[in-house]
């Protein structure tokens, strides 16, 4: 049972760190993102792009110490990370800005972002085919701990990763004066514009925020398991689930979501088959939606 706990919280950690920039985008334009997830998949894969390249020209082939991965892999996080900060901006540009300023409902853009994510989806396999891809193929090391725990060492990076990032996203808003006009227009967008916040400048900087998230948490994720076109459609309803089990638009409770619900559906396998981890995270939602639609931390709390 404790190493499933570990794992949990190896799982939950990605899962909060992709929640994030969902919460964020969610509490700030009220879009409920449904190509977060392909976004994520966009992010893992060009990082796969990246690491290819470096591979053919014969530099960055080394290991990272005792990690799997290679050097390359490190440096691909640079541009993987830029090209979805750039992708999340046109996207927002293109798509959600003109429903935004039409006045559209909100379940329009919510059907929009499904269009989104199946024209990424498509372009991936175009791309990239139906083949699962892997950013190394050596075998992985592995640690043993106290408890009879396993763990492959590059679990080990993907947690210190994953925190590093959520606290100085933390620390960002909670921090700066643009983290500060972020946190006022997600809690009151009619008194942010009245005081003089820029609000479509400030909806660049979380689309910005996001998009660093997204690429992070594909690369992290893609470590952890495989590169397929399907994974981050796959890894949006976890994402959702946080969400909503931490609250509209708090970011301590995507923090606190993420690891409960990867905790949840890890020790699940106890007595489950692995298969049905995601049915795990679709009846936490549906419970938290039932007794407290409002989540853990409710919708005004960072």
């Amino acid at each position: 049972m404790a190493e499933l706990i570990v794992y949990g919280i190896i799982l939950g950690s990605i899962i909060a760190l992709g929640s994030i920039g969902l919460t964020l985008i969610w509490g700030i334009t009220d879009l409920f993102n449904c190509a977060h997830g392909d976004q994520i998949t966009v992010g893992a894969y060009t990082a796969f792009v990246f690491t290819s390249l470096f591979s053919n020209m014969g530099i960055l082939q080394g290991k990272v110490g005792p990690f799997s991965f290679c050097w390359g892999v490190l440096l691909a996080f640079i541009p993987a990370v830029i090209i979805s900060v750039v992708l999340a901006l046109i996207i927002d540009r293109w798509v959600y800005k003109p429903l935004r300023h039409s006045g559209a409902h909100f379940i329009t853009s919510f059907i929009a972002s499904i269009g989104v994510a199946w024209v990424l989806r498509g372009f991936i396999y175009i791309i990239w085919g139906a083949d699962f891809h892997f950013y190394s193929s050596g075998l992985r090391t592995v640690a043993f701990l106290p408890l009879g725990i396993k763990l492959r060492i590059d679990e080990i990076f993907i947690v210190v990763i994953a925190w590093m990032a959520v606290a100085l996203v933390y620390l960002f808003l909670a921090k700066t004066k643009k983290g500060k006009a972020l946190r006022a227009l997600a809690d009151n967008p009619g008194l942010a514009r009245i005081s003089g916040i820029d609000t479509e400048y400030m909806i660049k900087w979380a689309w910005g925020i996001a998009g660093t998230l997204i690429a992070i948490a594909g690369i992290l994720y893609g470590i952890e398991t495989q590169l397929r076109p399907e994974m981050g459609w796959i890894f949006l309803l976890p994402l959702f689930a946080a969400i909503i089990l931490g609250g509209k638009g708090s970011i301590t409770g995507a923090l606190i979501g993420g690891l409960l619900l990867g905790i949840a559906q890890q020790v699940s396998t106890a007595w489950l088959l692995p298969t049905y981890k995601p049915a795990i995270a679709f009846i936490i939602m549906i419970a938290v939606l039932i007794f407290r639609p409002k989540g853990i931390f409710g919708r005004r709390h960072i």
